[in-house]
């Protein structure tokens, strides 16, 4: 089977030859080639090249064009702080909407003419390109909560749901429409599956979640499904107490953070949910061995049952033996 088959096989519920291998590599693939973070995140052409690197070295099913928060809100006049070799940050203290009032004139970004917004997709096209024909092309957007925060500041956003919730909901709209509309292009350009980031999301309570969060993920992977290609959902952080509804978005694929087990993510979610994770990526990946790696996902291939994918908690980290992302590739290879 190619990567591409054997996700699609895995999402399908059918016989895989071997579990599929989908870890989130940016600052790892970037230092794979030898090419500082800054020229990662701003040229599509280095991180294709770089995502083609550790997707052949180590047998990766699929490419990616994840790379940092900053795209959209970037291309919407966001104050960004750039460093040489680390992803680009959101400055919280002069965030874009500090004053609420600015998102009725905020108007909807246009891809083809934000710079950042349209690098991404650029890079979706080279990958779609390269790869396309044998491993799944992910294209990337950020979720409602995630997106939310970058625009207002997360501090400010967490007393937003508790003073304004009208506000809320006017900007869960807005972040929303721009990402169905990002996504899309993505789709244009050759992705084959969309990844959605929502961090923030992980920073809430069950009924924050259920009330403001969860309505609009679902509408966001429901508009991507309609677009013909698959959803993966990932929340970095403990999302234990929103489990049952991460279930309930629609996502093919789920991601689990390390700090959630896969036992619960199982429970939670019922067995036809697909499940992505999860171990430590630092404690676990970085700082383990290759026999303690091999342990941990036979751990996480247990708990999680036979609808798994093969993937640490979040992104796998700058320093991470070369032997032990081995051992995580040659893990997926042995099971199905």
């Amino acid at each position: 089977m190619t990567g591409k088959e054997r996700i699609l096989a895995m999402v399908a519920g059918e016989p895989v030859d071997h579990l599929p291998l989908m870890p989130i590599t940016m600052m790892f693939a970037a230092d794979t080639i030898g090419v500082p973070y800054r020229r990662y995140v701003t040229d599509h052409r280095v991180l294709a090249e770089a995502q083609m690197a550790v997707a052949e070295t180590y047998g990766f099913d699929y490419v990616s064009v994840i790379s940092d928060p900053a795209r959209e809100a970037s291309d919407l006049g966001a104050t960004i702080e750039w460093f040489e070799n680390q992803p680009p940050a959101i400055v919280e203290s002069t965030a874009l909407l500090a004053e609420k009032d600015r998102l009725r004139g905020l108007r909807l970004p246009v891809v083809e003419t934000s710079p950042r917004m349209r690098d991404r997709v650029e890079g979706v096209a080279l990958l779609a390109a390269q790869a396309g024909a044998s491993r799944m092309v992910e294209g990337w957007v950020e979720g409602p909560c995630a997106m939310a925060a970058d625009l207002r500041g997360l501090n400010t956003l967490m007393l937003d749901f508790f003073d304004d919730e009208a506000f809320v909901f006017d900007l869960f709209e807005y972040a929303v429409a721009m990402e169905i509309a990002f996504a899309h292009e993505q789709v244009r350009a050759g992705a084959t599956l969309i990844g959605i980031g929502d961090a923030a999301a992980s920073l809430i309570g069950p009924r924050l979640y259920m009330k403001f969060v969860l309505p609009y993920e679902k509408r966001l992977i429901a508009a991507i499904r309609e677009m013909g290609v698959l959803v993966r959902l990932h929340i970095c952080g403990n999302t234990r107490k929103i489990l049952s509804g991460m279930g309930q978005t629609g996502a093919e694929i789920i991601d689990l953070d390390f700090l959630a087990s896969l036992a619960e993510g199982r429970a939670a979610m019922g067995d036809g949910q697909v499940l992505l994770g999860n171990i430590d990526p630092v404690r676990a990946l970085r700082d383990g061995t290759p026999e303690s790696v091999t342990a941990a996902f036979a751990t996480c291939h247990r708990e999680a049952g036979r609808r798994y994918i093969v993937g640490a908690g979040c992104e796998v980290t700058r320093g991470t033996p070369v032997e032990n992302v081995k051992a995580m590739a040659q893990f997926a290879c042995s099971r199905n």
